[in-house]
């Protein structure tokens, strides 16, 4: 791989960093997520009165498409679309639309693929090489923010590439589109302060936004209209990932191994305490499209 196309890969995202989490297996994340696979915060009313993560996956998805302005168009680009429950539920009913995924994990890829679905295209690759033929009416980016940045990035090198991907995404939508943005970022936790077992064992070679620099690489690009921190809706999300893991603990030892079953337990015990404790924060943004 050439010097370019590896700065590609770091800045957008690192693809093996993205498979060592992601691709362990579709079948093991089907044993504790929902059924639509999706693998990010919910979207709760309550969530201290309600544990049906399904609903609240649903509820997310629906935000998220109406936030964008996805459900008044026809063309919408999901950046870290994951095995597509997104994309599934923006284009059933509605031939007319269509969607746009993009994943750096082989296995997400595959799965869409095998969905058969003409109105649906998925590509491997980052949005740094991404190049559309036409304009999007809508952007949604969930969960992949968090991959953009590498633990040695400076906090002006971060802010570099955050406003490189906001310029991106200007230029990818019609005149005053919207991006709807959901992400993890930093709270009360310092970068010195992470977990060695999260950044090494789970996401390696990934580093956290704060707010203030995600709100500064925004800065002349869009317009920020819905400005969410919805830790505690992840704190409740992972909390039910966890119960799930556990009721599936012999199925998962059985097929995947107890140092896999372990990791994945104590990784979401760790979050779950971030999230509660705001050492984490999980924020959705609605974000419109400056004049260009």
């Amino acid at each position: 791989m050439s010097n370019l196309v590896q700065g590609l890969t770091t800045r957008g995202g690192n693809a093996a960093a993205i498979q060592h989490h992601y691709d362990v297996s579709n079948e093991f994340y089907s044993l504790w997520l929902d059924s639509s696979l999706t693998y990010s915060c919910g979207f709760w009313d309550n969530p201290a009165m309600d544990d049906n993560l399904e609903q609240s996956q649903q509820k997310k998805i629906d935000w998220h498409l109406e936030t964008s302005g996805a459900t008044t168009g026809k063309r919408l680009l999901d950046i870290g679309c994951g095995w597509g429950a997104l994309m599934r539920r923006y284009v059933n009913g509605y031939p007319d639309r269509q969607a746009v995924g993009l994943t750096l994990s082989h296995n997400q890829y595959e799965q869409i693929c095998s969905l058969g679905l003409d109105n649906i295209k998925v590509y491997e690759e980052s949005w740094i090489v991404h190049q559309p033929m036409t304009t999007y009416d809508a952007i949604v980016s969930i969960g992949a923010f968090e991959h953009f940045a590498k633990p040695e990035t400076t906090s002006e090198e971060k802010i570099s590439v955050y406003r490189e991907f906001f310029g991106q995404c200007q230029q990818w939508l019609k005149p005053k589109g919207k991006l709807s943005l959901q992400t993890i970022t930093y709270g009360s936790l310092s970068a010195e302060e992470k977990n060695w077992f999260t950044q090494n064992e789970i996401f390696p070679d990934s580093e956290l936004p704060r707010p203030g620099e995600i709100l500064i690489a925004a800065d002349r690009l869009f317009e920020i209209k819905t400005y969410r921190n919805d830790r505690l809706q992840y704190g409740k999300t992972c909390d039910l990932w966890l119960n799930n893991l556990r009721r599936q603990k012999s199925l998962i030892i059985e097929g995947f191994g107890e140092k896999i079953y372990r990791k994945y337990e104590q990784y979401l015990k760790l979050v779950v305490a971030g999230f509660y404790f705001g050492q984490i924060l999980l924020l959705r943004l609605e974000m419109q499209s400056l004049a260009k």
